[in-house]
């Protein structure tokens, strides 16, 4: 064993080691991962700490939205995982908490990273690319290739066969459009989105939506995270997966302690236990999840996508992650795209 893991796990148990078997309270746990992996990561932190964790499972749009409503009398204490941007606008509305967690230094630069430009108000959990997941087997019997560009998805053959999430609920999304501007303009990328809107079958609600009606044959291809083909994949389903070949973006799934949270000490204590390894494997031991963890001691599960052979683009966290400039995108989307007939 390395000296890193060692000080890494000697870190991890003086944080936990110090509280009693019976220690009592609560802590309420806003989760935007997997529900499979939010139940796990309720029920191994209250075996590891005794604190009740009451956990809602939602997409990062819409608990944005929630933390909002909820500003004067707020109901949650934590905000775990979902995509970046939503977490710096929340930083940047002032309704996330600063906090230096004692396991920073352990972190990956991308995740310190995120925490710098949020001012301490979030960190990162995970990162993983956009890309494109299709069916095999669908594919195959309408005698359709699978997707290597943003270009592709424009085509003719593909009119009703592509599915992306809806970026007013889905923090997936919402990268998607933001990654598009990156790479191609804002007015192109909009004048792209329209050229596509045909071809789109349904805008789910959450961004792994698109992803699981793939795995069930519903759909030929979305508009995803790889990380989360390659879990439908893993599953047993005829799912494969590719990156565009014009560039990609990629989150930075976040972690944030809500401002005003009632049970602020238990808050970090969760902050803390989710950013050791142990916690960390969760994403893959129970849910599949193949994102790259964010602790350097936690293991990249074995076939996740490696983010240094995809052409990534060099993603603005900072212009993304404003709240005016994610409201304007929106309200911009809602009016060229969302109110297109179908």
């Amino acid at each position: 064993m390395s000296k890193f893991v060692r000080v890494a796990g000697t870190a991890a148990a003086l944080l936990f080691a110090a509280s009693p078997a019976g220690a009592q309270g609560v802590v309420n746990v806003y989760c935007s991962v997997q529900v499979e992996w939010c139940q796990a990561a309720a029920t191994e932190f209250e075996k590891a700490t005794r604190i009740k964790v009451n956990m809602t499972q939602k997409g990062s749009g819409e608990v944005l939205a929630q933390i909002r409503a909820e500003a004067q009398n707020p109901r949650g204490d934590v905000w775990f995982g979902g995509t970046g941007d939503p977490h710096l606008i929340l930083a940047d509305d002032g309704l996330s908490e600063p906090y230096d967690s004692p396991l920073l230094a352990q972190l990956h630069p991308w995740a310190i990273r995120q925490h710098e430009i949020a001012k301490k108000r979030s960190v990162g959990v995970y990162s993983g690319a956009v890309g494109f997941g299709f069916n095999r087997e669908l594919l195959a019997r309408k005698s359709l290739a699978a997707p290597t560009c943003w270009a592709d998805l424009v085509k003719p053959e593909y009119k009703g066969e592509v599915q992306m999430a809806n970026p007013n609920s889905s923090g997936t999304a919402y990268v998607v459009i933001a990654t598009l501007i990156q790479i191609m303009g804002e007015e192109q990328a909009f004048g792209y989105l329209k050229q596509l809107h045909p071809n789109i079958n349904a805008y789910a609600r959450a961004g792994t939506g698109p992803i699981k009606a793939v795995a069930r044959g519903e759909t030929g291809v979305s508009i995803s995270f790889v990380h989360d083909a390659t879990t439908e994949a893993n599953a047993g389903f005829p799912v494969g997966y590719s990156t565009p070949c014009e560039g990609t973006g990629f989150e930075i799934g976040s972690m944030s302690i809500i401002k005003g949270s009632r049970n602020m000490a238990n808050a970090r204590r969760f902050y803390d236990w989710a950013l050791t390894p142990e916690a960390q494997k969760l994403g893959f031991d129970v849910a599949k999840q193949m994102q790259m963890p964010s602790n350097k001691a936690a293991p990249l599960p074995q076939g996740a996508p490696d983010l240094t052979k995809i052409k990534l683009v060099d993603y603005d966290f900072v212009k993304f992650g404003q709240a005016a400039e994610r409201k304007r995108l929106l309200e911009r989307w809602d009016r060229e795209i969302g109110s297109l007939a179908r």
